[in-house]
């Protein structure tokens, strides 16, 4: 009797326009690789990761991490691959979301997250062209409350809020700081930044932590838990 062969899906290349089942199926296939990216129904392959970037990736996870840890309900990600749509499945540097039991917008899909986690954090440096257009335009268009791109090369960080319009720049407060709306409390020193200062980065994360609309926030986050 005969037996159809086992067809191994072709590998994963830089530029193939595939929709997200196809995406996966040939990803699936690649058990060795770690990043790769659909957007738009475009494949996009990594890239080398300098050292800054990496630093900068670290310490921005770093931040989130201490938030995520005094705030119920809240769930922070590194490159973990996100379904968008049937032409988005993107990777994104850091992310952070409301969990869909504490009434969240995003839901969970098998193995992967679906929907928009509520912020994104992008460490632009070799992929800044596609951190500040396609990605840009993705996270708009799919509902990611705040858009922060930490741009390494020029020591900048660009800070977007989702309104009726789509996104409007969030720059920092008189004092230096930047007050996240979606997620009251956290708190970013931004001249604490470069050079970089993670004493007082943290000291500043600590006192929004500590602040009345941050205690107001997890308290209603934890009486929608489900």
């Amino acid at each position: 009797m005969s037996m159809a062969a086992h067809t191994v899906p072709p590998p994963l290349r830089d530029g193939d326009r595939l929709t997200s089942e196809e995406f996966l199926r040939r990803w699936e296939a690649m058990p060795d690789l770690k990043h790769a990216e659909l957007i738009d129904g475009i494949v996009h392959m990594p890239s080398p990761v300098g050292r800054h970037h990496s630093r900068c990736q670290f310490i921005f996870s770093t931040w989130l991490g201490n938030y995520e840890l005094k705030t119920p309900g809240c769930e922070g990600g590194s490159e973990g691959t996100w379904l968008m749509s049937r032409k988005d499945v993107p990777q994104p540097d850091i992310s952070l979301r409301i969990s869909p039991e504490y009434g969240g917008q995003s839901k969970d899909e098998g193995l992967f997250s679906a929907g928009a986690p509520e912020l994104v954090v992008e460490v632009a440096a070799s992929s800044r062209s596609r951190d500040v257009g396609a990605k840009l335009r993705l996270y708009e268009r799919m509902g990611v409350r705040e858009y922060v791109v930490v741009v390494t090369g020029k020591k900048q960080i660009q800070w977007k809020v989702l309104g009726p319009n789509g996104y409007q720049a969030h720059g920092p407060d008189a004092d230096g700081i930047a007050r996240s709306r979606c997620f009251p409390g956290l708190w970013l020193d931004t001249r604490a930044l470069w050079p970089l200062d993670r004493a007082r980065l943290f000291a500043v994360l600590q006192r929004g932590l500590d602040s009345p609309e941050h205690a107001e926030f997890a308290a209603r986050l934890a009486a929608q838990k489900r």
